[in-house]
C-alpha cells in the first residue's frame, strides 16, 4: 500500500472498513462442554430437535444461539426427524376448527392402549385443556368404562372448575347414559367427532403421540402401580418442564400461571361501580 504512497488506515478509510475489522482473527470457542450437554439432553429426550433443545439449554444459563446449537446438533448426528409427506389438498380438514380462548373452555379427551411387560392390556384416558395446553389428567387402568371416566372428571373439575366444552370422540365410554348424565347436570357440553375423522380432535391426537413417544414406547412397566408412578411422573414433566411450541416456548404450567395472573390483574384494575350508580 505504501509503494502508491497510502497507508494503511488511509485505504482502509477509502474502503470504509474499521481497523479492528480488517485486523479481526477469529478465535475458535471450545464448544466440548455444550457438545456434551446436548448429547445428555438427547440422550433422554430422543426425540427433541435442536429447537426444544436449545430452549432446555437457554434455561440452563447457556448463552449460546440457535445457529450454534443447531451445528453441534447435526455435527453429533442427532438429526432424527423425517420429512414429513405432503398430503392431497383434498385431505385438508372439512370441518372448521374450534379454538380454545381461555382456560377451561374446551378440554379434549380420549383413550390410549398399551400394555405392561407380561403383555396384559393397558389403558389411559388423557384429558387436555385445548387453550393451556395442559394435561390435567390421565387415568390408567386395564379395563376402564364410563363410570371411571365420570369418577377422573368429577376429581379434575375439584380443582380446575368445571370446562365449558369436552371434545370426544364416538367411544362406548363417552356416549354412556353415566357420562350423558354427568355433562348435562354440570352444563357441560359433549362435542362428538364425525366417526372415521380423527382430525376433529387432533389436540388430543397429537398429545398422545408425543405420550407413546416420550413415555410409553422408552419406558417398561412391571406391574399396573409400576404404569401409574411412570406415567403420572411424566404428566408432571409435560406440563411443568417441557417446553411447548405453539405457547412460545413456555411450559403449559407456565402459561397457565401467566393466564391466571393476567386475569387476576384484569380484575384488581377494573372500577368499582359506586351504590348510587346502581339506580
Amino acid at each position: 500500500m505504501q509503494r502508491f504512497g497510502c497507508s494503511q488506515r488511509n485505504a482502509l478509510r477509502v474502503v470504509k472498513m474499521s481497523t479492528s475489522t480488517y485486523l479481526y482473527k477469529a478465535v475458535k470457542k471450545d464448544e466440548s462442554a455444550l457438545k456434551m450437554r446436548i448429547k445428555e439432553i438427547t440422550d433422554t429426550r430422543v426425540h427433541y430437535g435442536y429447537r426444544r433443545v436449545h430452549v432446555m439449554l437457554r434455561r440452563e444459563g447457556h448463552r449460546d444461539n440457535v445457529k450454534r446449537v443447531y451445528r453441534l446438533y447435526r455435527e453429533e448426528g442427532l438429526s432424527l426427524r423425517l420429512k414429513r409427506p405432503r398430503r392431497n389438498k383434498a385431505a385438508k380438514l372439512r370441518q372448521p376448527k374450534q379454538l380454545a380462548h381461555a382456560m377451561n373452555e374446551i378440554w379434549s379427551m380420549d383413550f390410549v392402549a398399551d400394555a405392561l411387560f407380561d403383555g396384559r392390556k393397558l389403558r389411559m384416558l388423557t384429558v387436555v385443556d385445548l387453550f393451556t395446553r395442559e394435561c390435567l389428567a390421565i387415568e390408567v387402568g386395564q379395563s376402564l368404562k364410563g363410570e371411571d371416566v365420570v369418577r377422573t372428571l368429577s376429581d379434575v373439575c375439584v380443582q380446575r372448575g368445571l370446562p365449558g366444552t369436552i371434545k370426544t370422540d364416538n367411544g362406548s365410554e363417552f356416549i354412556s347414559k353415566v357420562m350423558d348424565k354427568w355433562a348435562y347436570e354440570r352444563g357441560v357440553e359433549l362435542d362428538f367427532s364425525r366417526p372415521g375423522k380423527p382430525t376433529d380432535n387432533a389436540a388430543v391426537e397429537s398429545f398422545n403421540g408425543r405420550l407413546r413417544q416420550e413415555c410409553l414406547n422408552a419406558s417398561w412397566f412391571l406391574s399396573l402401580a409400576d404404569a401409574k408412578t411412570k406415567i403420572e411422573a411424566w404428566r408432571r414433566y409435560y406440563n411443568e418442564s417441557r417446553p411447548h411450541s405453539a405457547l412460545e416456548w413456555a411450559t403449559p404450567a407456565e402459561f397457565a400461571r401467566s393466564c391466571c395472573l393476567q386475569a387476576a390483574t384484569a380484575m384488581s384494575e377494573k372500577p368499582e361501580v359506586s351504590t348510587s350508580e346502581w339506580y
